[in-house]
């Protein structure tokens, strides 16, 4: 037979504390006495037997009182068995406490509000449970948030959830113990094997699907409507600040999207697929020499710095063309802006990206419909953002023009604004590079 437990004690007051252990050495050293009166005297034999009684009575007492610090268990009930057709769970096996623990999980999911699980040749209790002196129950016996108390005799294995298995003296278990969330205090005769995991989680996803069923659909999209402001206003703060100290990179990013875009994905994705083997030859090459070994910090935290920057610059260089290619051309119909620049371009680029995952916050819950339109949301989002990917590398962060459409020398270009908007009576021009305005997006 074997045993396992896990450390781990309950939190008490300082003097039940003190008083208890002071007890405790009294008895310690009373029982330490009892062999020398029993080899002095005949009659000391009854002497230790009661004394050795004593002992324990005084432990179980120690353990009760331990026990006041749990929380406030449900009173004692018989658990109802399951509706007809739900699988049954079988306590014979208790080889495997991990397997038996997720099996437990699986049952004993509140159901319409009510715990409900079937054992064969079993038992199945709520809260805690006596097994009295004169007792002797057959089959084995599940006890749930309470402790386990057998007195008298159980012929069959024993598994407590969310509480202790005390077997008193005198008493007898004739199969094997498992305590989930508690432990198991031997003072009597077990027959099988004892096990104890302290740690569980045996009614967490129970709680957490109850308490999820009671929020309802409505604190779920409120949840994920806050989500989705909180990232978007995050990226928003960072556009600001890109625009704020970047601007001549952004904007190179941005035309680089417009104007190239196919070529800007492939390569996007390319750099998805090889920045982990990009990552390995610089370590690899580092390594092999004594100055890149000492390098090598510095070279991983840049390298992930400038993977992080690409990202989520090109992320943001494409919201930047987005908004840009929609108030231009809302400007070409005529329609009056205030102030068309790198800020609202950011804002309207966001805002649009942002609708998507939006409609999936507010329609993610309904069952074929919120799947496809949270697949399209993370689908259009890769798409772009992989673009964008690639034309921070075209770019090399916007340094490079070559895919940009400014390679016309800048005497022959009109003016920025001229293109899209007429002006003073001249009518537009078409952008260089650029596809001639229409109306609508």
């Amino acid at each position: 037979m074997w045993h396992k437990r896990a450390a781990g004690q309950r939190d008490s007051g300082a003097g039940r504390r003190a008083g208890v252990s002071c007890l405790i050495a009294g008895v310690l050293a009373l029982s330490a006495a009892l062999p020398t009166v029993a080899h002095a005297s005949p009659g000391s034999v009854a002497t230790g037997s009661t004394a050795v009684e004593l002992v324990r009575n005084f432990w179980d007492l120690v353990a009760s009182q331990q026990g006041n610090d749990r929380q406030d268990r449900p009173p004692s009930q018989a658990i109802p068995p399951a509706a007809e057709g739900t699988p049954p769970v079988d306590l014979n096996d208790l080889t495997n406490p991990v397997e038996v623990e997720t099996r437990l999980k699986r049952a004993l999911a509140p159901k319409d509000g009510a715990i409900r699980v079937t054992v064969p040749n079993g038992t199945a209790r709520r809260g805690s449970f006596i097994v009295g002196s004169a007792e002797s129950l057959e089959g084995n016996l599940l006890v749930v948030q309470g402790d386990a108390d057998v007195y008298g005799r159980l012929n069959g294995n024993l598994v407590a959830v969310d509480g202790d298995v005390i077997v008193h003296p005198g008493a007898l278990v004739s199969g094997d113990v498992l305590a989930l969330g508690g432990e198991v205090r031997d003072m009597g005769e077990i027959d099988g094997e004892i096990r104890a995991l302290r740690s569980t989680t045996v009614f967490a996803p129970a709680a957490a699907a109850v308490a999820e069923a009671e929020a309802g659909v409505l604190a779920t999209v409120g949840r994920r409507l806050a989500g989705v402001f909180g990232v978007f206003l995050t990226l928003a703060a960072l556009g600001f600040g890109l625009v704020m100290f970047g601007r001549p990179n952004l904007e190179v990013v941005s035309d680089t999207v417009s104007h190239s875009f196919g070529r800007a994905f492939v390569t996007g994705l390319l750099g998805q697929i090889l920045v982990i083997p990009t990552f390995g030859m610089l370590i690899v090459g580092l390594i092999l020499s004594v100055a890149g070994i000492l390098l090598l910090p510095f070279a991983v935290a840049v390298y992930g710095l400038l993977v992080v920057v690409g990202a989520l610059g090109g992320f943001l260089a494409v919201a930047h063309a987005m908004g840009e290619t929609y108030v231009r051309r809302r400007m070409a119909m005529g329609v009056v802006i205030g102030s068309p620049n790198s800020y609202r371009y950011l804002v309207v680029g966001l805002g649009a990206l942002a609708a998507l995952w939006l409609a999936w916050s507010v329609f993610g819950w309904v069952p074929v419909a919120g799947t496809l339109i949270g697949g399209a949301a993370f689908l259009v989002t890769w798409l772009l953002a992989t673009a964008g990917f690639g034309a921070a590398l075209l770019s090399r962060a916007g340094i490079r023009e070559n895919f940009a459409g400014r390679l016309i020398p800048p005497e022959a270009l009109t003016d920025e604004y001229l293109w899209a908007t007429p002006q003073f009576g001249v009518p537009s021009a078409r952008r260089p590079g650029g596809r001639t305005p229409t109306r609508g997006l």
